[in-house]
């Protein structure tokens, strides 16, 4: 078992994300800390991209914002080694593939090894794309962590195939961001039961959560539960005071 999975021992599993570098790169690293200290099981870590294609405005914002304060990977992996001295809470990236692309990924790869990255999730990677990826990540010791949709059907055992983080299960389809909950979707029991069928990785459950009563019926129905837009949000209302809320919040849902 991994650290990463190990984290989902929790009976209220919360994989918590922001975007890294937003408002600021201090900023963003001490509401990581924050989280981390409040509880949260994992931090996501989003790495800004210029055609974010399955995040909401609130998320699509916290990049732009992430962009004026000179935002590069460069800059987020020093983000990570700062983060590390403080704390050693499994650590992911939510990363467009292009992001990696570009960097090289042997080198991406092996500055999430260095810096104590444990996994990637990358939204635009396609099952037939992931090949490419596989050997250098499995090289570092970084999982590539597989999305589930509620389309993904017979694909299924194909796509969690030899997981070795967790499985990111989207909760509905579309862009992320806070939903009401006669709005998840009705088949995630089936679906995890599916997913069950083939890998022993836990499963986590995203897009369009964001309460404490969400968060605990996505446990009862999976082994955890991501909260994105939720915390971001909060950022973006007020950033020069927003770990206090941050941790408030946090706090309330692993409670």
């Amino acid at each position: 078992m991994t650290n990463l999975q190990a984290a989902f021992n929790d009976p209220q599993t919360l994989v918590a994300f922001t975007v890294a570098g937003d408002p600021n790169i201090d900023k963003s690293i001490e509401y990581v800390v924050a989280m981390a200290n409040a509880g949260a099981d994992v931090i996501e870590l989003g790495i800004p991209f210029s055609d974010p294609i399955a995040d909401g405005p609130v998320i699509q914002k916290a990049g732009l914002r992430a962009f004026d304060a000179g935002i590069d990977t460069d800059k987020i992996f020093a983000m990570v080694s700062e983060i590390r001295q403080q704390t050693d809470v499994p650590l992911v990236f939510l990363s467009y593939l292009n992001k990696l692309f570009d960097y090289g990924y042997d080198a991406f790869f092996t500055e999430c090894e260095n810096r104590g990255v444990s996994g990637v999730v990358i939204p635009d990677l396609s099952f037939e794309e992931r090949g490419e990826l596989e050997g250098a990540a499995q090289a570092h010791n970084v999982a590539i962590i597989p999305l589930v949709a509620p389309t993904s059907g017979h694909r299924i055992a194909k796509i969690v195939a030899g997981s070795t983080g967790f499985i990111y299960l989207v909760s509905s389809l579309g862009i992320t961001g806070v939903r009401d909950d006669n709005q998840m979707s009705a088949d995630l029991n089936q679906l995890v039961t599916e997913i069950k069928k083939y890998t022993d990785a836990p499963v986590a459950v995203g897009f369009g959560i964001h309460t404490e009563q969400q968060v605990t019926q996505m446990n009862q129905i999976a082994d955890g539960a991501i909260i994105g837009s939720g915390i971001v949000k909060l950022i973006e209302e007020d950033p020069e005071n927003a770990t206090d809320k941050i941790v408030a919040y946090v706090k309330a849902i692993k409670a």
